[in-house]
């Protein structure tokens, strides 16, 4: 990624690993950025795991309606296989979390990339052949 924005330009998924770091200093302007062009999208896998964060009743309704506007990317019966052909794949390394598996699949499905500052997606990616867009430090 460089100067303000993230050099992708296809539509991405929001994994929880991104979502807690949207307002970090190195991340906040290209986040603002990403959201002002609609690039960003959810998907319910990663919805949950952000969901689970809440700290009260007021803020799970506020996150569920922040992810709930924004484009989706569905877990399909399609998606499921997706995800456990990926973990057959990566034989010795297929030791990631199962949501982490359909939200790249779901990213897979729908032509997207993932943006995250979690590792697992990249190598999901090399499987999975989605965009994977990984935060700046």
């Amino acid at each position: 990624m460089t100067g303000s924005s993230f050099e992708s330009r296809v539509p991405l998924v929001i994994d929880t690993s991104a979502w807690h770091r949207q307002r970090d200093p190195a991340v906040r302007e290209m986040w603002e950025a990403a959201v002002e062009r609609e690039q960003l999208v959810s998907c319910p896998a990663a919805a949950l795991e952000i969901l689970y964060s809440a700290r009260d009743e007021r803020e799970f309704a506020v996150v569920d309606r922040t992810l709930s506007a924004l484009l989706q990317a569905p877990i399909t019966a399609s998606v499921c296989q997706a995800a456990l052909g990926a973990a057959r794949e990566l034989k010795g390394q297929r030791r990631l979390p199962a949501t982490d598996y359909l939200i790249g699949a779901a990213a897979a499905e729908c032509g997207f990339g993932v943006l995250h500052a979690d590792s697992h997606f990249d190598l999901l990616a090399t499987v999975l052949e989605f965009e994977s867009v990984r935060l700046p430090e």
